[in-house]
């Protein structure tokens, strides 16, 4: 075993060249992205301007020799070719012989190969011409291929500048996790309060947490009483409410009383701060996908070396006297650069490049390329409920007036009230009243009691609105509705009672509604055999209901982000690839630990940090256009691979020379940078295929 690999270290991986994940986001990682980021800067401009002077040799008429001569054109192309292969190449030089001294090769390999056999067979030719071929089409002198040496290391370092983009968004995740957690807390010491750093809050301290702020840490309420938003933990929009012994957790937001609390789990030892483990631990635990290209050119590699060293060898003894020795190197070199992995190299990208832009077209987002391959392999979907299959919010559904009194007087009634409220059914009451254009009337004295209800006066009869026992406690009788209401609640909807002057106004049902595209997705996802498991922290009343009417049959309530993610590992156990698709943070552990995560865009950032794929719509349909996309992505790679290498397969022997015994052919240099760019323009064709996927828009 290499200690190399099992360090956890920003950098590559001395064996497969790819780079290796850091334990924690900081800076080392950082430095090394913005390092890679210069050195594409600094290269680019260099990089273009030898590609326009190598360029100009082949405009008809040659203007550019009116200004400067061939000999002064490769020389210029050589002092600006130098220093991006071997300032801004520098890293791929380094990756790939720290892979040879592990015995190891990998593409860095086959880059440095091509880039130094094109660079130094050019600066022979410029610095030694009499010892090369020459070619009338070159002004009579030897052609070189800076322009190849320049382009490929500024083609690669994009690549690497994109990656480490990637990478650092995926650790912004865990900084704003960590966010969550209030950076002080106010303890309760001798009847004073005191304001401390969130660090030094000891386990057995007295936290006072007023309205609007964060609980600082996990304990247990000892007074007061309040609702508090536990959306980051359970994903599910209705606040809980809080009395005396029951459970806060470090992170959630207290909505409206103040109460104080027992401190009984700090620092580390807080469910936030487990999640932010479970995110990372899942995030560097998760084994990189062996690239094809990667395992081919372990042996691919030394082949190629091979080849070019026997070829050399061959046209040494056998060749013409007067011309052997550059014969010998030309030849070397047609199979040095004919092998240089252009092809190779835009095989993958290509497609990719293709493939993420027709499903940007379509709301999908992949992070990185892996999740593409993962993708077609999947074969259990964990979604989850709130906020992905359904709307993730509270919404005013049914309007249930009493005898006497119309919907819209119902309506206007509740909405007046509860436009004073910061409660999430109060806001779906009030944005349904607004929908319909009714105007509100203004409430005097208004007063909201936690988890009872509101209260108020409007032109000097009072207006209640809340459960039926707050109702009761008010002196409004609502028991004649129960029975007309049963069937809601059945189905785990939430009955909010109203009622005016002391009498019963009718009752409003609010819910959190399926989303319209949820029944159409979930049928496309079963055609394609994919097999579905739905997760939620909502009651198992509600989540039975739901399961039912999407037709999922397999179903998990009341779960928390630990059981969550214990979900995913069990089933990837027994062997199966998993996705999960959700849009909170009490989803971030499961969607990292995914094979694939799938993050809806309409929820929270830390989600689509915790995710390989976000679908920009909100919208589950996403998830059947990633997987389809996928398919034809990978599929196509394939096919470029097999195009490149057969391309090498077949035009390496050509190069060393083979078919000069029987029809005195060689293949020089020049033939074969066209043939190299041949490859590539079929790899590239084949790629942009992947723009005509019907999808629909």
């Amino acid at each position: 075993m290499h200690p190399e690999v099992i360090r956890d270290e920003p950098g590559a991986c001395p064996i497969c060249g790819m780079d290796l994940e850091m334990l924690e986001p900081g800076t080392p990682d950082e430095r090394e992205g913005q390092d890679m980021k210069r050195r594409f800067i600094y290269g680019l401009p260099l990089a273009g301007a030898v590609f326009i002077l190598a360029m100009a040799e082949h405009v008809p008429g040659k203007p550019l020799e009116k200004i400067l001569s061939p000999v002064i054109n490769q020389w210029i192309q050589m002092i600006l070719t130098a220093p991006v292969v071997f300032w801004a190449g520098n890293p791929f030089f380094q990756r790939a012989l720290t892979a040879l001294r592990h015995k190891a090769t990998n593409m860095f390999t086959l880059i440095s190969l091509g880039t130094s056999a094109a660079f130094f067979y050019s600066l022979v030719a410029t610095l030694a011409p009499h010892i090369l071929p020459s070619s009338p089409m070159h002004g009579h002198i030897a052609p070189v291929y800076f322009e190849s040496a320049a382009v490929i290391t500024i083609l690669v370092l994009l690549g690497q500048v994109l990656e480490h983009k990637a990478r650092g968004k995926t650790n912004r995740a865990i900084r704003e996790l960590l966010d969550l957690s209030p950076k002080t807390a106010r303890i309760i010491k001798d009847g004073k309060e005191t304001e401390i750093p969130l660090s030094q809050v000891k386990l057995g301290d007295l936290v006072r947490v007023k309205p609007g702020e964060k609980v600082p840490v996990d304990g247990l309420v000892k007074e007061g009483s309040s609702s508090v938003d536990e959306s980051m933990i359970t994903g599910e929009p209705m606040p809980v409410s809080k009395k005396r012994s029951d459970h806060v957790i470090g992170g959630t937001i207290n909505q409206t009383g103040s109460f104080v609390m027992l401190a009984e789990k700090v620092g580390s030892n807080t469910l936030l701060a487990q999640i932010v483990a479970m995110v990372s631990e899942a995030q560097r635990t998760r084994p990189p996908i062996q690239k094809l290209a990667d395992k081919v050119s372990s042996y691919f590699v030394p082949s190629v070396v091979a080849v070019a060293i026997i070829t050399f060898v061959i046209w040494m003894v056998f060749g013409k006297a007067e011309s052997r020795t550059s014969q010998a190197l030309v030849n070397a070199v047609a199979v040095l650069i004919i092998a240089c992995p252009c092809a190779l190299g835009l095989a993958t990208p290509m497609s990719i490049m293709v493939g993420m832009g027709r499903a940007a077209r379509v709301g999908v987002l992949f992070k990185n390329a892996e999740a593409l391959e993962i993708l077609t392999r999947i074969k259990i979907l964990v979604v989850d409920k709130t906020g992905t299959l359904t709307i993730g919010k509270p919404a005013l559904t049914d309007i249930l007036p009493v005898q006497g009194v119309t919907e819209k007087e119902l309506l206007f009634l509740a909405a007046s009230v509860e436009q004073y409220s910061e409660h999430p059914l109060a806001h779906a009451i009030v944005q349904a009243a607004k929908e319909k254009n009714l105007p509100l009337s203004p409430v005097e004295d208004f007063r909201s009691e936690t988890g009872k209800g509101v209260m108020g006066y409007m032109n000097g009869k009072k207006v209640v609105v809340g459960t039926e026992g707050y109702l009761g406690e008010k002196g409004i009788d609502v028991h004649e509705l129960k029975d007309r209401i049963a069937t809601w609640r059945e189905e785990g909807k939430t009955a909010l009672f109203a009622g005016y002057d002391r009498k019963p106004a009718g009752a409003l049902i609010v819910s959190d509604p399926i989303k319209d595209t949820t029944l159409s997705a979930l049928a496309s996802l079963n055609n394609m055999k994919i097999g579905l498991k739905m997760v939620t922290g909502d009651n198992a009343i509600t989540a039975r209901a739901v399961a039912k009417k999407i037709g999922i049959s397999d179903f998990f309530a009341g779960v928390d982000p630990v059981q969550k993610i214990k979900i995913v590992k069990d089933l990837q156990t027994k062997g199966f690839s998993v996705a999960m698709a959700g849009d909170g943070i009490n989803d971030a552990p499961a969607l990292a630990q995914a094979d694939v995560g799938i993050a809806m865009g309409t929820g929270t950032d830390i989600a689509m940090e915790s995710s390989s794929v976000t679908l920009v719509r909100g919208d589950l349909m996403g998830i059947a256009h990633a997987i389809l996309l996928s398919r034809a992505v990978v599929n196509n790679i394939r096919q470029n691979l097999v195009l490149a290498f057969a391309y090498n397969t077949l035009a390496i022997p050509v190069a060393a020379g083979i078919l000069y015994p029987w029809f005195g052919l060689l293949l020089s240099p020049i033939i074969a940078s066209a043939a190299m760019t041949t490859s590539s323009l079929s790899v590239i064709i084949n790629a942009l295929r992947l723009r005509k996927i019907g999808l629909e828009e």
